[in-house]
């Protein structure tokens, strides 16, 4: 089941009361792998009932597991790599009606490590891009950190966050 519907009655400002609903799902992790050369893998993606898209390694996090491991695991099911260093870069609530949070790392020092491990319903073909590659992909693909990635091209010091957030031998 993808989603928890849960509804109350609340009490609004005049005294009247209303229902209200909110939605609950399984948080999200989204990873994206920084290669030893500074490229970032990006993922070529099909999915039933969806366009082919270009996005990243990433999914739901299992009820048993924190949002590490689940970002461990997406990591090595969807690109074959395993990584040293996790830094979690944003965490956001896509919106105000649905209990949800996506959670966002970097993943550096990656080693290839297995075959691909796809669900039934993936094909992923990986996409290794340079830094200004990723920033003009992420912004006309419409990636959720657009917002990060804007403030990078107006001001130098947000880029050269970026830059060293990115760069395979920073931590």
């Amino acid at each position: 089941m993808l989603f928890d519907v849960y509804q109350w009655e609340q009490e609004m400002f005049d005294r009247t009361k209303t229902t209200f609903e909110k939605l609950r799902r399984s948080d999200t992790v989204i990873v994206f792998p920084v290669l030893d050369d500074g490229k970032i893998l990006l993922t070529e993606q099909e999915q039933p009932g969806k366009e082919p898209f270009i996005g990243v390694a990433g999914g739901r996090v299992d009820d048993d597991e924190d949002i590490l491991e689940a970002a461990k695991r997406e990591l090595v099911e969807e690109t074959r790599y395993e990584a040293i260093d996790y830094i979690l870069w944003d965490a956001q609530h896509p919106t105000s009606k649905i209990d949800w949070v996506v959670y966002t790392f970097i993943a550096k020092g990656l080693k290839k490590v297995a075959d691909m491990n796809l669900d039934a319903g993936e094909k992923i073909t990986l996409r290794p891009v340079n830094l200004d590659e990723f920033i003009d992909i992420a912004i006309s693909k419409n990636f959720k950190i657009i917002p990060k990635l804007y403030e990078a091209k107006l001001y130098p010091e947000k880029m050269n966050e970026l830059k060293k957030l990115f760069n395979p031998k920073t931590i």
